[in-house]
């Protein structure tokens, strides 16, 4: 099953049939919203979450991270969609791009929980290639057949937040050969990666941050305009990823044995078995 991560506006979908709000309580907690599932094209079934909470009560650093994870391979989803509003760093990304990067870089604080191995249990999980390829191939393809601004490849840097960035910084981040600019793509990428998930991003440009000379400053308003009339770029590659399957990747290899711990805590049990199971295996 395909989930999505982002706005409460991707899954106003028309054809979207069977709709049905699922309230999860995660080992991790509870997810920033109902997981709304419907299904597409008769058969085909697409679970979507709203990162920021209905009505967008959470910010940056307070989304649940690990909650949302947990909970969307809890009803069954394999595979994620991740809708993120970002910056440009790169003056070939302009406004009302879509990126789909194949690099990160977390610059958050360290205030967010970003993994579900803690408190008695340790794994070392590969993040080499945050991104899955196969899922953002198939992005970037269903994003082209409907978008003329679609950027296959790109360093995301993800900081902390909520404010935006000093001029000082923005500089600095595009020295570090960052692209594009966020503050949601981590912790998402490594749990999903830990939880066994294929997981890229869609990232729509809403502007240039605020390094460009001869353009105006990062705007709530600018970002609100420009995803406004972006959404249904995101709409049109949820119908396609819902409906065509992906080639075997490895995102699902390899976090059992990442754990070095030699025994696994009877109090734990429950939510690793929910993070190691096999995709599908979960609902």
């Amino acid at each position: 099953m395909l989930g999505v991560i982002g706005g409460t506006g991707l899954y106003d979908l028309p054809e979207l049939t069977d709709i049905d709000q699922v309230v999860i309580d995660s080992p991790w907690g509870n997810p920033s919203s109902p997981i709304v599932i419907g299904t597409l094209h008769g058969s085909h079934k697409v679970a979507f979450l709203a990162r920021h909470g209905i009505g967008h009560i959470y910010n940056p650093s307070e989304v649940p991270y690990r909650a949302n994870i947990a909970a969307l391979k809890q009803v069954g989803v394999d595979r994620i969609l991740a809708v993120n509003a970002v910056g440009s760093l790169n003056i070939g990304m302009p406004p009302r791009s879509a990126v789909i990067p194949d690099q990160i870089i977390d610059h958050t604080s360290g205030q967010r929980a970003r993994t579900f191995f803690e408190g008695g249990v340790v794994a070392h999980v590969g993040m080499a290639d945050p991104f899955c390829p196969h899922l953002r191939s198939a992005i970037v393809h269903h994003a082209r057949t409907w978008h003329d601004l679609v950027e296959d490849g790109g360093t995301y840097i993800c900081i902390e937040g909520p404010q935006f960035s000093t001029r000082a910084e923005s500089n600095l981040y595009r020295q570090f050969g960052a692209d594009i600019i966020g503050m949601t793509a981590m912790p998402e990428a490594r749990l999903a990666r830990e939880a066994g998930m294929c997981y890229a991003s869609l990232a729509m440009v809403t502007d240039f941050d605020v390094w460009h000379e001869e353009e105006e400053d990062v705007t709530l308003e600018t970002i609100q305009r420009v995803l406004a009339e972006n959404a249904e770029t995101a709409r049109h590659v949820v119908r396609g990823l819902a409906v065509h399957d992906l080639p075997a990747c490895d995102c699902a290899a390899g976090t059992a044995s990442a754990i070095v711990t030699h025994h696994i805590p009877a109090s734990l049990k429950s939510g690793f078995d929910l993070i190691l199971s096999a995709p599908g295996d979960a609902s």
